[in-house]
């Protein structure tokens, strides 16, 4: 089940955060008439800060660059490749930026000027293939191939410029050539499969759609819907529509997958399915470059270059939905919410609504704070697909992220009566998202059956054992299992500020005030800016005799503007400010109130 849940949105880069490296370069008076009076646009529509010399622009795109923010990278790399265009490292850095913006356009004129200078770099050298392949010159594509090209470099390890020049060879009508570099680069070891994918396309688009068929059968390349149509596609010239037919019947979840219903439809109703998953060369190089990107974002350690890899895809054939997809969902796990909705709108101007895609869309747009148009998305998807669990779990997420608690338990509700009957482990997280509805709403008897059934099935998920141990604490109930629960998810996730809180302050709940102390400092050394954490750190202080310390951490509390989040009443940290926590937990005993036990900030799958 794809993550639906809540996702903390990435630090922008803020004109505070500037004047701070322009003060350290003597900049500052510049910046400081800006802090005054805020330019109210987006940052990467601001003009550039008005910094001296390279190093302020370059700091700027340094931490730009951090933060992913590919926009404002690009605009302060190019201001700093300007000013020292000797300096291949800011010029390469400006590529960079500038294709992960998805301003390929301006990075293949910088590559162009690059080349011209004689300072070219292997990252120009790639958009400047793309250049040529998006004008259909194929001639200059395999001019340049040929000039950096090493003699003695292995095949296996030229894959990509292999791959391109076999297409490049089929664009300028030497199809017989173009089929033997493919066969030629397919017996080299490791990349057989990969190269297979692509010879089937070849010899698909020449017509010779049999062996087209046997290559596909023995790939392991192109992403798994692209495949699954071109297979299709090709049986279907071979007059074999019921393998066809029986192919797509026995796949999983094709009932989410527009594209693949329609070629349902027409094979049922006996129409002609033409071979179109790819026109041309130029498309079978953008799923060349969509394989690349899959692999490096795949990789345990995300490449940068996998965004790249999937713009310049997106950049030769813009209508490709795959293609824009896949640069959604890459800017997404960038946290890049509002350049990921550009993309996942333009999928959506292609044609159907595609589940995966809005499913996607949603989850960014909740991550942007676009809370509305992530409920409207969300209900949108169960009006086109009423039997689709995974949009019913979408719609109860961004209800509870809102804090809608009530209106989300009916949509979990649906989503798991769809999920009758499924392999439990697709149940756990409607179950567990269902079960923190539930106990935010004030129904922990359903609540607690809920999270005891999500945990039979994930008895080692970290915030599940920390979300009903610590209600289960708050509650004093089960008191001792409770406690074990939180103790095991420390172990399972050690850095996770939110269950180190809930450890301290189960210890508080117990009296066990001196063994709270120390969880509750590593909580709050990776959540310094959270006013809750604050806020227990100072009760804890306060109750080993620490009066003063806790009194640094009610202000400190206070100071982050506690009442935003709902969680820490700022009236009552005044009130121990000025008598103390003692007599505040005296007037609260007499009223019987206690705390309410703290919502996990990101229930997550």
């Amino acid at each position: 089940m794809p993550l639906l849940t809540q996702t903390p949105t990435c630090p922008r880069l803020t004109l505070s955060r500037l004047a701070l490296v322009a003060a350290l370069l003597g900049a500052a008076p510049a910046l400081a008439q800006q802090e005054d009076r805020p330019d109210p646009r987006p940052a990467h529509e601001q003009p550039a800060p008005d910094m001296q010399g390279l190093a302020g622009p370059y700091l700027a795109a340094r931490m730009a660059t951090v933060e992913n923010d590919f926009r404002a990278a690009a605009r302060y790399y190019e201001e700093a490749s300007a000013k020292d265009p000797e300096d291949v490292y800011l010029q390469d850095s400006a590529l960079v930026a500038l294709s992960s913006a998805g301003e390929v356009d301006k990075a293949v004129a910088l590559a162009e000027r690059l080349a011209e200078a004689g300072r070219d770099t292997e990252l120009a050298g790639l958009l400047r293939r793309a250049q040529l392949i998006r004008a259909g010159d194929w001639d200059g594509l395999l001019s340049l191939i040929a000039a950096d090209s090493d003699p003695e470099r292995p095949i296996e390890s030229d894959l990509l410029d292999g791959t391109m020049q076999a297409w490049a060879m089929l664009g300028a009508g030497r199809a017989q050539d173009a089929l033997a570099k493919f066969e030629e680069m397919a017996a080299a070891e490791g990349i057989g499969p990969v190269v297979n994918y692509h010879l089937a396309l070849a010899r698909a688009l020449v017509g010779d759609y049999e062996t087209a068929d046997e290559l596909l059968q023995q790939s392991e390349a192109g992403s798994p819907l692209l495949g699954v149509i071109a297979r299709v596609q090709i049986l279907a010239q071979l007059d074999r529509q019921d393998e066809a037919l029986a192919l797509l019947e026995d796949l999983p979840g094709i009932e989410a997958e527009p594209q693949l219903l329609k070629l349902r439809q027409r094979l049922q109703a006996g129409e002609p399915v033409p071979f179109d998953v790819i026109a041309g060369p130029a498309d079978g190089i953008a799923h060349l470059f969509l394989s690349f990107a899959s692999a490096l974002a795949g990789s345990p350690d995300p490449e940068p270059l996998a965004l790249i890899h999937a713009r310049l895809a997106a950049w030769i054939s813009p209508e490709n939905p795959e293609a824009r997809l896949i640069v959604a969902q890459l800017l997404q796990d960038r946290q890049q919410f509002d350049l990921a909705e550009t993309e996942f709108e333009a999928v959506r101007r292609m044609g159907e609504m595609r589940p995966q895609a809005e499913l996607s869309r949603i989850d960014a747009l909740s991550g942007a704070g676009r809370h509305d148009e992530a409920e409207k998305a969300a209900l949108a998807l169960t009006v086109a697909y009423p039997d689709l669990a995974p949009a019913w779990v979408a719609l109860g997420d961004v209800m509870r992220q809102q804090e809608k608690f009530r209106e989300a338990i009916p949509s979990y509700d649906k989503a798991l009566a769809l999920l009758q009957g499924a392999p439990a482990e697709v149940r756990w997280f409607p179950l567990y998202a269902r079960g923190i509805a539930l106990e935010r709403a004030g129904q922990f008897d359903r609540a607690e059956a809920d999270l005891l059934a999500a945990l039979e099935i994930r008895p080692d998920q970290p915030s599940l054992l920390n979300y009903l141990g610590y209600s289960w604490i708050d509650r004093g109930e089960n008191l001792e299992r409770a406690l074990g629960m939180i103790e095991r998810a420390v172990e399972l996730s050690p850095g996770d500020g939110y269950i180190l809180d809930s450890l301290a302050w189960a210890y508080y709940r117990l009296g066990r005030y001196q063994e709270a102390v120390a969880p509750m400092e590593q909580s709050i050394a990776t959540m310094a800016s959270d006013p809750l954490v604050n806020d227990h750190l100072g009760d804890i202080y306060w109750m080993v005799g620490r009066g003063r310390e806790a009194q640094i951490q009610w202000r400190r509390a206070l100071s982050l503007e506690p009442g935003e989040s709902g969680e820490v009443d700022p009236d009552r940290i005044r009130d121990k400010l000025e008598r103390g926590l003692d007599a505040v937990l005296a007037d609260e005993a007499a009223a019987g109130t206690v705390d309410q036990p703290r919502a996990e900030a990101d229930a997550t799958e």
